[in-house]
């Protein structure tokens, strides 16, 4: 017994000494660093790009361990920035700029979207609507206090329209009142939403058409990856290669190639979306985040941040503007 001890003891010196003076080399590599990343939204093909950064090793191959988490109604990136809960986060442009009007130290890093998902469903049987103007006596959804009530005002104003000239309904997450035809126009996430009304109208021999604001001059910015200052201060290495590997998560699943593995990653934590539905998300997302392939993904669209912070000063949603173009930082 004593002499097994005697050879554990000096085989646990040997090896001490080997790993401190650095003669063995470790079998994993060294853990990356720990990052929040809190979504404006639940886990959808909205969020493709960030959820395959993260699980195909995007953020890992640049040192990065980033904890993806969903988004919803109770949750504010932008707030979770400040109170440290999150290093980096996505917004939408009118969160951003309420935020930065309460003075809020926050900075845009890159632009997801494009092209604002957010538009209008409507039966094509009941309308066909080719100009704002006609909207003139529908009843249209909106959601008090949400972004597509500042888009929809937007495009009243700029047709010379005013809201007595509509009929706006008071909508939530319960479609009834679409499907049965009380409110006649309703808005949608077209590339998550849209698709799932599309075909559920679709089985019953119903067609349909979306009314999109960007086709009618109101660009208003939708989903964004956000930071805080004080994250571009003090480690701006760290929000440089979190933005790269993003973006790269981001163009391989844009890619029709990978599309099954990006299906396969989001039902994870989407498993109610049948794959098919889902491929048909992804078709329209792709248009969405990047609609001229000469451009590269993920760039800040300026001009159209400039005419969302306009439309919300125009609107009295923000006192007066909050210079949002200089907090446009692309590492």
């Amino acid at each position: 017994m004593r002499a097994s001890w005697r050879v554990y003891l000096f085989i646990l010196l040997v090896s001490l000494w080997a790993v401190n003076s650095g003669c063995l080399t470790p079998r994993t590599a060294v853990a990356g660093e720990k990052v929040a990343y809190r979504l404006k939204w639940l886990i959808n093909a909205s969020t493709a790009g960030d959820v395959f950064a993260a699980s195909q090793g995007f953020f890992a191959a640049r040192g990065l361990d980033v904890d993806v988490k969903a988004g919803g109604p109770e949750r504010d990136a932008i707030r979770e920035l400040e109170l440290n809960y999150a290093q980096f986060g996505v917004a939408s442009a009118d969160q951003v700029i309420r935020a930065l009007a309460k003075g809020a130290s926050v900075v845009v890093l890159a632009q997801l979207f494009q092209v604002n998902p957010l538009q209008w469903i409507y039966r094509t049987k009941d309308c066909t609507i080719k100009k704002t103007q006609d909207l003139a006596g529908r009843t249209v959804g909106i959601t008090y206090g949400g972004n597509d009530e500042t888009i929809m005002r937007a495009l009243l104003a700029s047709a010379g329209m005013t809201e007595g000239q509509v009929r706006l309904a008071s909508v939530r997450y319960d479609y009834t009142p679409f499907l049965n035809g009380s409110v006649s126009i309703w808005p949608v996430y077209r590339n998550t939403q849209g698709i799932y009304l599309t075909d559920k109208l679709a089985s019953a021999g119903e067609q349909v058409a979306f009314f999109d604001p960007s086709d009618h001059g109101v660009r208003f910015v939708a989903n964004s990856v956000v930071t805080s200052q004080k994250m571009i201060d003090q480690h701006p290495d760290m929000a440089k290669r979190f933005v790269r590997a993003l973006l790269a998560g981001w163009e391989a699943a844009m890619n029709p190639a990978n599309e099954t593995e990006v299906i396969q990653a989001l039902a994870k934590s989407d498993p109610d979306t049948l794959p098919e539905t889902m491929r048909r998300q992804l078709a329209v997302t792709r248009r969405m985040v990047q609609p001229d392939p000469t451009v590269p993904l993920g760039r800040i669209d300026k001009s159209a941040w400039q005419q969302t912070e306009q439309i919300m000063v125009a609107q009295k949603l923000v006192p007066d503007q909050v210079g949002v173009v200089e907090r446009l930082v692309e590492p």
